[in-house]
This record gives structure tokens, C-alpha cells and sequence, in this order.
């Protein structure tokens, strides 16, 4: 669920700072993201089940087998950096989110708190070390985030003031404001952005909720939605919108995992 190794050195608070998906059964879920996405695995350090997914050797996110120990749904969620996580949920809950679990100490890395903000989209603080190298933009890294949320830009203000967006601290973040969009760019490359749309809260499809969903990059998107098929996942139609095309306009596929985790396939490569 948490980053499990490497220092904060070099993070920028406030940033996205690692991919985490709570599942109930950790050997199941190793199976599933290693056939669709290719990542090998290697245990982490501690008592709690969990796994470091690597693509070529490189971090790219972590699974948990702690849905049910933390009585929290199978889902993949996005952690923010944060450099004191009582003083970030104290701002959740000052601007009407909501603190689901903890802070909850992960010896002997840090400590991270699960949240939804005001429209009820889920996301993880975590203050400690953090995976190292690990990179998150829409160019060339492996994945990258996207909002669905009802009012980007009321969401965009919800976000920079938990996490101090706007502070101006040397390596921050550019916040900018594109048509229905607010993108999030470090160093001039896109890590996040924040769609408005049509979201309900109470949707009774967990795709029509407003959500972090997190976009893994893949070299054929067909052929990784074959492989989710296969294993025991499924196609979500309709469950992606205002998402930004890949080459040669192939576009993003919402999935699921077996246990119902969503997720985004899309190709590899530049965006337009």
C-alpha cells in the first residue's frame, strides 16, 4: 500500500510519491498485474503482506494483501508526499474531506492516512521514505493520475491547499488552468490533472464515482486487455472520459482487476 524503501530526499511535497492498490490476496494479485503489465515482484520488509511491482527493475507501485485487515475496499489509490501527515488531515478535514484511516504508523518508513476529499474521491498522505527512483508523468514514465471529479477547478483548490501546492518552494508544482482541465506539472511535464465531468457521488458504478484512477502506460493496450480478461478481470465500457489520447489516437480502457480494483490501460508512448 506504502512505499517501503529510499529516502524523501528529492521528493517534492505535495507530489504523488508512490501507487498503492489494497487487495485481499496479495500471491492473486501478483499473478494478475504480472500477466497484464508484465512487472515482476519482490517482497517487502515488515509484517503486513505486501509487494513492490517492477517494470524493468524500476518501482512502479505497490500491492497490499490489507483490505481486509483495514476493513478498506480493494482499490488502487494514489499517496501524496506530505511532510507532516497529522498536520495534512487536520486540512482534509478543515475543507470538508473526510480521514478514513489513520495516520497508521508503517515502521519503520513513515506513517500514511487514507482519504476522500469533498466529492468523495479516495487518496492516501504518507509522510517518510519513499520508493526510490520512482517517476509518475504523461510522457515516459509508467503511469501517471487523472481526477474525475465534478469541478476541477473547486477540486484543484481542495488539493492545493491540503498539500501546499502553491507555496512556491523550489521544485514545486506549476498549476495550470486548460479549458475543463487543471494539470499538475513538474519541470514541465504533465504528473497529474484534474477533469471535470460528469460524476455522481452515489453512482451505483464505481467508474461513475468521482475518483484518482490511475493510468498504467503499456506497449499495446489491446493486447493488455486481452491478457485482463484472461485472468479473471474484466472491460469497463463507457468508464473513461475527458482522458488524453494516445499515438495514433488510440484511446485509454477501463478495467478491473478480479477483486474489482479499476485501473487505466493506455498506449505507450508521447501524448500528442
Amino acid at each position: 500500500m506504502v512505499p517501503v524503501s529510499g529516502p524523501t530526499t528529492g521528493k517534492t511535497v505535495g507530489a504523488p510519491c508512490w501507487l498503492g492498490l489494497t487487495a485481499r490476496d496479495l500471491e492473486a494479485a501478483e499473478r494478475f498485474y504480472g500477466a497484464v503489465l508484465g512487472w515482476t515482484f519482490r517482497r517487502g520488509e515488515g509484517e503486513r503482506a505486501y509487494a513492490v511491482g517492477e517494470r524493468d527493475g524500476v518501482p512502479v507501485a505497490g500491492i497490499a494483501g490489507v483490505a481486509a485487515e483495514l476493513s478498506v475496499p480493494v482499490a488502487w489509490t494514489a499517496f501524496f508526499a506530505v511532510a507532516d501527515a497529522d498536520a495534512a488531515v487536520a486540512r482534509v478535514r478543515e475543507r470538508g474531506g473526510t480521514v478514513g484511516v489513520g495516520p497508521v504508523p508503517f515502521p519503520p518508513h513513515g506513517r500514511a492516512a487514507l482519504a476522500t476529499d469533498r466529492e468523495g474521491a479516495s487518496f492516501g498522505v504518507w509522510q517518510g521514505r519513499a520508493e526510490t527512483p520512482w517517476h509518475l508523468g504523461e510522457r515516459t514514465a509508467p503511469a501517471w493520475l487523472e481526477l474525475h471529479t465534478r469541478d476541477a477547478f473547486e477540486a484543484a483548490v481542495f488539493y492545493g491547499e491540503v498539500f501546499r501546492w502553491a507555496d512556491g518552494g523550489p521544485g514545486g508544482f506549476e498549476v495550470s488552468y486548460e479549458e475543463d482541465k487543471v494539470v499538475l506539472r513538474r519541470g514541465g511535464e504533465a504528473v497529474a490533472r484534474l477533469n471535470s465531468g460528469p460524476v455522481e457521488a452515489t453512482a451505483p458504478q464505481p467508474q461513475l464515482r468521482p475518483r484518482w484512477l490511475v493510468r498504467f502506460r503499456v506497449p499495446d493496450p489491446e493486447v493488455a486487455r486481452e491478457a485482463v480478461v484472461a485472468h479473471g478481470g474484466s472491460v469497463v465500457p463507457g468508464g473513461d472520459w475527458g482522458g488524453v489520447r494516445g499515438p495514433a489516437g488510440r484511446g485509454p480502457v477501463v478495467v478491473r482487476d478480479p477483486e474489482g480494483a479499476l485501473f487505466t490501460l493506455e498506449a505507450a508512448g508521447p501524448h500528442p
